[in-house]
């Protein structure tokens, strides 16, 4: 199906949100990555979520005014909101949340985002843009959760039938 050009590489981006309740948004430009002419595609091997407070050493505890849920997604697809765990543009969801005991917990629908075990195991992205999206239930009072996105990836050449079908696919996705 893919022919690897690339060895796996890391693609790296920080979202920072400052608004509690509001959805914040960041893209990773995948422009020079994917080339629709040479059926070439990014081929994601994992995806992980680092959350961060106002300052990378300040204790995360003191960035939520209390008890709270943050959530992080990366999608193919610019959808303007979190969106549910079936839209086919999802690519990765992670959730922190956060209680007033000071207890902080990872759990999420797909945290870490794995692909699979083998080099050749991953998730194939054909658009120009991966679309971060954060949101947060609440925050202190002049902080900032700071969240990175770090992508594990590499660049695949696909066949022509294999492009196609996924181009296809994350065209229907749109709709």
């Amino acid at each position: 199906m893919a022919t690897k050009k690339t060895s796996m590489f890391t693609l790296t981006e920080r979202l920072s949100i400052t608004a509690a309740g509001a959805d914040t948004f960041a893209t990773i430009d995948l422009g020079s990555y994917v080339d629709v002419g040479d059926r070439q595609a990014l081929q994601v091997h994992s995806v992980d979520f680092i959350f961060q407070g106002t300052t990378a050493s300040e204790a995360i505890w003191s960035t939520f005014g209390g008890a709270a849920q943050a959530s992080i997604q990366v999608t193919d697809l610019n959808r303007g909101a979190v969106v549910f765990a079936d839209d086919r543009a999802l690519v990765a969801s992670g959730i922190l949340n956060f209680d007033n005991d000071a207890y902080l917990q990872n759990t999420t629908d797909l945290y870490p985002d794995n692909y699979g075990k083998g080099s050749d195991d991953g998730r194939f992205v054909v658009n120009d843009q991966l679309y971060i999206t954060g949101l947060t239930t609440a925050l202190a009072s002049g902080k900032t959760l700071n969240v990175t996105v770090r992508v594990n990836a590499s660049i695949v050449s696909l066949t022509a039938k294999d492009f196609m079908a996924i181009a296809i696919q994350s065209t229907a996705a749109d709709n």
